[in-house]
């Protein structure tokens, strides 16, 4: 067993501990209140959900670049699925959604395993971009074109090309910090972006008084913030995964926490544009793949750039 596998494992241990202790934290909270409050409900059923996908994920890591890639491109493919069924679309863009999810992801996925930076960071702003509305005109309906048009590449680049930047973290190169624990920086950005959500959605029910954006979400200042501080320590104590120092770390992953909150206000925006609560139902408690992503999704090109801009 290598020594970045040991670690993953006794990463799941502590995440599984943590994981315990919020369960505890939920059944207190639960029998005081009765059960009759949705706040603890909610919270407790996101944290039933979140011990699948840690078990999930960690499954992924320890299976190395192939896991992840797979687990990664199937993400993608869920998502972009769950964004573009709210979308206006004519049987003039039928060629042009196949390509998108039969060719253009699974390149994108591919240029990300070979590590061709140089693609992968491209591919879809510059050739994706240009080549799917000359796909869509070709067939011939200019109804609500731009539109259309727009929708589906916003979808690629959200769901594609943002969330591709999680796996594109394996191939980042930082003097003296091994290659094979590339895992360890996806890891360490799954976990501080996730549990400030998880943090941010328990403080901002308990002690949130001011709404950031009242007719959007029910998200608050005093929850954000103290997400994002959660983040900061959380990070701070995974620094050891990582090449940034302890106070890099933390730096590093309030920003990446603070990014993802606010994706989550831009996709909570587009639900309620769209008059729906979830993107879908296919995970229990948690709705669909975007309602449990969108802050990994923004956070993760963010994430990527700064690391190697500042590391590399």
């Amino acid at each position: 067993m290598s020594s970045t596998t040991a670690e993953l494992l006794w990463l799941f241990v502590g995440t599984c501990g943590l994981m315990t202790a919020l369960t505890l934290l939920g059944e207190i909270l639960h029998a005081q209140a009765g059960h009759d409050n949705p706040v603890i409900e909610t919270f407790m059923t996101r944290v039933r959900s979140w011990w699948a996908m840690v078990i999930l994920f960690t499954l992924a890591l320890i299976a190395g670049t192939p896991g992840i890639i797979v687990l990664f491109a199937f993400t993608s493919f869920a998502a972009l699925r769950e964004f573009l069924t709210m979308t206006s679309k004519r049987k003039a863009d039928h060629l042009s959604l196949a390509l998108a999810f039969f060719a253009i992801l699974p390149l994108q996925y591919l240029f990300v395993g070979m590590g061709w930076q140089t693609l992968y960071t491209v591919f879809i702003p510059v050739y994706a971009f240009l080549l799917l509305p000359v796909v869509s005109a070709l067939r011939g309906n200019p109804d609500r074109f731009l539109v259309r048009v727009a929708e589906t590449q916003w979808a690629l680049m959200i769901c594609v090309f943002s969330l591709s930047h999680v796996p594109a973290l394996l191939s980042i190169e930082v003097a003296g910090y091994p290659d094979d624990r590339g895992v360890m920086l996806i890891a360490f950005l799954i976990m501080v972006v996730q549990f400030g959500d998880l943090l941010d959605f328990f403080f901002g029910r308990r002690i949130g008084r001011t709404r950031i954006i009242p007719g959007i979400s029910a998200k608050t200042w005093e929850g954000m913030v103290t997400g994002v501080l959660c983040a900061a320590v959380i990070g701070a104590l995974l620094a050891w995964m990582t090449p940034f120092s302890v106070i890099g770390a933390a730096g590093m992953a309030a920003l990446a926490s603070l990014v993802g909150m606010f994706g989550n206000l831009v996709f909570a925006a587009v639900k309620r544009d769209r008059g729906v609560k979830d993107w879908s139902h296919l995970i229990p408690g948690q709705g669909g793949f975007m309602d449990q992503f969108d802050s990994v999704i923004f956070a993760a090109p963010v994430f990527y750039h700064l690391t190697n801009l500042i590391y590399v």
